[in-house]
């Protein structure tokens, strides 16, 4: 029996609890009784309480935190949260991309950087990497590549060579997949990587001139990563290292920080660049784009419900403010789509509703009904136009900033520009990116992983390097 000072439990009507111990049966040996309402209720719920998870990102943590703009960008932006002097509460959630639930932290993947700030004029999202490309450009590959990543249907095994074949008829991942063997595919923390937008995105001022932008988040811990085989030893013995990391650091008042910049590109810039700025594959050099310095992200609060909190917490490209809008980038038009869809598939159609993603102001949509829906405005007309007194659109505040575009109707990659080629940067991140020591962990990292892969993707892998790098990819097959 509980003591004055405990808390009653409760039905979920809110009527005292009968038993959180014992069901209802005839006699102590006897059958269970269908109308035991609160085991009934008990088992329901706990055969329900699991969402699915995330198709992709799916194993991660996060935490809340703040957003300050230290510097005036005001000259690229009209948006609110950056403004001098502007605070924005934030939420950070950091995952793996391949991983399933209960899948180990620190497997060699990109990891997830999504932010949600809660800003003055609704949330902003921004769904980012810590790398600052991606392995496509084209989203019609998005769901082949994430199945090459995951399971074989007979097996249920993963399968590197699987992974390698994608890989090796996709030469526009060579980029990305250097990025991911060489040493930051394996980060020691979260509060020790960068994080990136990745996409290129547009900038948009009070006086309607336009700019293309990248985002970095620059960690202020510093960079530092594990080698292949201390991953592996951490992953034997904590599947949850990287969750518990963070966790720990804010409870012990250890709160981690980033350093936003921006790479800023004028518009008129974007048609005549040498490659094409919106191709994911890519980074824009910053001889070319120096980094600008714009505000501080630092995490100060852990979650009070992990699954409320984290696991319900829905980031969408869509989630825009004035003063920020999209690009021609053909992957980040297709998840403008698919990252809200998922939500709708995952959590439910009012998702937003939600207490971790609903926005700080006030909603006034013409979106009605659909399960789970516990927001609404009484009396709210469900139609527009109207003449009771509905929200009415503020078209100017609200208008999507765009950009020129004609042509016909096709299915094709980008037009090809002078440096459009899939292996040129990433040649130039093992040359002169890359010292020899870690050029060596590099080929050591890929040979492990090309073990047990047959042919013919085998050799199309070998070739893949030498395309990289001719030198790396004579050594990657010296070593196998």
């Amino acid at each position: 029996m509980a003591d004055k000072t405990t808390p009653t439990s409760t039905t979920e009507t809110g009527s005292p609890a009968p038993s959180d111990a014992f069901t209802l049966s005839v006699g102590t040996d006897g059958p269970l009784l269908l109308h035991d309402h609160h085991f009934i209720a008990q088992m329901a719920h706990f055969n329900r309480e699991r969402v699915p998870e995330r198709n992709v990102h799916a194993k991660g943590g996060g935490a809340f935190g703040e957003f300050v703009t230290t510097e005036d960008v005001s000259q690229y932006t009209k948006a609110a949260l950056f403004q001098p002097g502007a605070k924005s509460e934030t939420l950070l959630r950091f995952s793996t991309v391949a991983g399933e639930q209960g899948s180990a932290d620190t497997a060699r993947d990109p990891r997830g950087f999504a932010l949600k700030f809660y800003t003055s004029e609704g949330n902003y999202d921004l769904v980012g990497n810590n790398t600052p490309v991606f392995f496509i450009r084209d989203p019609m590959k998005f769901p082949h590549f994430i199945r090459s990543q995951k399971r074989l249907p007979d097996s249920g095994l993963r399968d590197d060579t699987m992974q390698w074949d994608f890989w090796t008829l996709n030469p526009e991942s060579a980029h990305q997949v250097t990025w991911l063997f060489g040493d930051r595919g394996t980060p020691k923390t979260w509060r020790h990587m960068n994080g990136y937008g990745s996409h290129t995105y547009m900038w948009v001022n009070a006086a309607g001139e336009k700019f293309w932008v990248k985002y970095h988040f620059k960690t202020d811990q510093g960079i530092e990563t594990f080698t292949a085989d201390e991953a592996a030893q951490i992953a034997a013995s904590d599947l949850d290292y990287h969750r518990r990391d963070l966790f720990n650091a804010i409870n012990a008042g250890e709160h981690p920080s980033w350093t936003l910049h921006v790479q800023v590109m004028p518009y008129a810039d974007a048609a005549d660049y040498r490659f094409n700025p919106f191709d994911l594959t890519k980074v824009w050099p910053h001889g070319d784009y120096p980094l600008i310095k714009v505000g501080t992200l630092r995490l100060n609060r852990n979650p009070e419900n992990f699954f409320a909190q984290i696991e319900q917490a829905a980031f969408e490209p869509s989630a825009l403010v004035p003063g920020i809008g999209i690009s021609p980038d053909k992957m980040l038009l297709g998840r403008m789509f698919a990252y809200a869809d998922t939500h709708r598939y995952r959590i439910g159609a009012n998702y937003t509703q939600l207490p971790v993603n609903q926005p700080k102001v006030p909603v006034n949509s013409y979106t009605f009904d659909g399960a789970m829906r516990f927001d609404y405005s009484p009396g709210q007309p469900v139609y527009s136009p109207n003449s009771l007194g509905g929200p009415v659109a503020d078209e100017a505040a609200g208008a999507d900033p765009g950009w020129h575009s004609d042509g016909e109707m096709v299915r094709a990659a980008y037009a090809l520009r002078s440096e459009d080629d899939d292996f040129g940067q990433a040649g130039t991140l093992v040359r002169q990116v890359f010292d020899e020591a870690a050029r060596g962990r590099l080929a050591s990292n890929v040979v492990g992983a090309l073990s047990g892969v047959s042919q013919p993707v085998l050799g199309r892998a070998l070739d893949y390097w030498r395309s990289v790098d001719k030198d790396l990819g004579d050594r990657i097959a010296a070593m196998l």
